[in-house]
């Protein structure tokens, strides 16, 4: 199973691995392949003073734990999408939060599931009948599944 992950679930596994997405994302079996885009590592970047200070840890720890998670995704340059992917992937965001493009074009590239913890995005796309759209709750019934 193919999981892209979109910048609000590492901002939440980072700052403890022993959490619930820092379970899922280090504990899934080998049968989940976890992906994202490069441009998840810039808004990881962009926004590294606020993680450091939501996670109160150091400089060193955080840097640590960033390393780890990324180790467990295999991260696609958007490049390689065809432009057919991304008018389709515009079309679903653009009135919904156009940052998420990406994490959308690359969903359809890979054939996989976007997890997020991003409401108005899984809300959004839901309505609009994108059926590869996951929460914590379900990725989490969706492993159990695996698992059994």
């Amino acid at each position: 199973m193919k999981i892209v992950i979109d910048t609000n679930i590492i901002f939440s596994a980072l700052p403890s691995s022993t959490s619930i997405i820092g379970d899922l994302i280090f504990n899934s079996d080998s049968n989940v392949e976890f992906y994202s885009c490069d441009y998840m590592r810039y808004e990881i970047d962009k926004h590294w003073g606020k993680l450091k200070n939501i996670s109160k840890l150091d400089e060193k720890h955080l840097q640590i734990a960033r390393f780890e998670l990324f180790k467990r995704i295999n991260f696609i340059n958007e490049e390689l999408i065809p432009e057919k992917l991304w008018l389709s992937a515009e079309i679903l965001v653009r009135d919904i939060d156009i940052d998420d493009l990406d994490f959308v074009a690359l969903t359809n590239f890979i054939k996989g599931y976007l997890w997020t913890g991003d409401k108005p995005l899984y809300n959004g796309l839901k309505e609009k009948n994108f059926k590869r759209v996951l929460n914590t709750k379900e990725f989490t019934e969706l492993r159990r599944g695996k698992e059994q």
